[in-house]
C-alpha cells in the first residue's frame, strides 16, 4: 500500500490538532495560548510528517 507524504502529514495534523484541542476544552473555555498551541501542535505534525521519507517497499 503506498500512502503519499502529504497524505500521511495531513492525517497526522488533523491527529496532533484532535488531541490539542480536546485537551484545551476540559475547562469549557479555549484560551488564546490553547490556541496557539493546537495550531503548533498542527503545524509541527506537517512539518515533521512530510519531511520524513517513507520506507522503500522491499526489493526496490
Amino acid at each position: 500500500m503506498r500512502i503519499s507524504s502529504i497524505a500521511k502529514s495531513i492525517v497526522a495534523g488533523v491527529a496532533a490538532g484532535a488531541t490539542a484541542a480536546v485537551t484545551a476544552v476540559q475547562d469549557g473555555t479555549v484560551t488564546t495560548g490553547e490556541g496557539v498551541t493546537i495550531v503548533l501542535a498542527v503545524l509541527g505534525a506537517w512539518g515533521i510528517t512530510w519531511a520524513v521519507p517513507n520506507r522503500p517497499a522491499p526489493g526496490a
